[in-house]
C-alpha cells in the first residue's frame, strides 16, 4: 500500500544522437508478512525475502475487539509510503498501522499492491471512523480511498479480515503510546 507514490523511479540513459533521456523504471519492493503464531516469508516479484517486521518497521500486538493482530508500524513517511506494497499475501491476524503524527484526511491508493485489502481508520481517540475494501491498481488512475472525516490510525489487512468491526471497537492508543 502506498500512499500518493506513483511506484516508479526514473532512469538517465543515453540516446544514439548523444542527449540524456529520463523514462519511468517500475520500483519493486520486497515485503515479508508473519503471523503471531510463528515467522513466516512472502516473496515478491523480485529480490530476497526477509523476516517479518520488513526492515526499519517495529512490530507490536495490537488489540483490537476480541483478537490480537501482529502490526507492523508505519511511523515515519517513508514508511507509510512504502506500506504493503509487493506483498502477495498477508497471514491471518496481520497488517500494518499507519500511524500519522497528528489527525490527518490523507488519501490512500493501492497503485503496486498486489493484494486487496481491508482498511480502517481511527481517530486519535480510537473511535472508529470507517472501513473499507481496497482493491489492486496496476494503471493510473488509481482509485483513491479515503475516511470522510479526519482520522489519526490506519489499519490494513487482508481483504475482508476487518469486516466485523463495529463503532464499539476501539483501537487502544494508550498502547501505541507505550509501543
Amino acid at each position: 500500500m502506498t500512499l500518493a507514490c506513483s511506484g516508479t523511479t526514473t532512469a538517465a540513459t543515453t540516446t544514439a544522437a548523444g542527449p540524456v533521456v529520463t523514462e519511468p523504471v517500475p520500483v519493486t519492493t520486497t515485503i515479508v508478512a508473519a503471523t503471531s503464531v510463528a515467522p513466516s516469508t512472502v516473496a515478491t516479484t523480485a529480490g530476497p525475502t526477509v523476516a517479518w517486521p520488513p526492515e526499519g518497521f517495529d512490530e507490536m500486538g495490537l488489540p483490537l475487539g476480541d483478537t490480537v493482530w501482529a502490526v507492523a508500524l508505519a511511523e515515519t513517511p517513508d514508511q507509510r509510503r512504502q506500506g504493503l506494497m509487493g506483498v502477495e499475501s498477508l497471514p491471518e491476524r496481520s497488517g500494518m498501522l499507519f500511524v500519522f503524527p497528528e489527525d490527518t484526511v490523507a488519501q490512500f491508493w493501492m497503485k503496486d499492491t498486489l493484494i486487496p485489502l481491508d482498511i480502517a481508520f481511527f481517530t486519535a481517540e480510537g473511535s472508529l471512523v470507517d472501513v473499507q475494501t481496497m482493491t489492486p491498481c496496476r494503471e493510473d488512475p488509481c482509485p483513491r480511498y479515503s475516511a470522510g472525516a479526519p482520522y489519526r490510525y490506519a489499519l490494513e489487512a487482508a481483504a475482508g479480515a476487518l469486516a466485523g468491526l463495529t463503532a464499539d471497537d476501539r483501537l487502544p492508543v494508550e498502547a501505541l503510546a507505550s509501543s
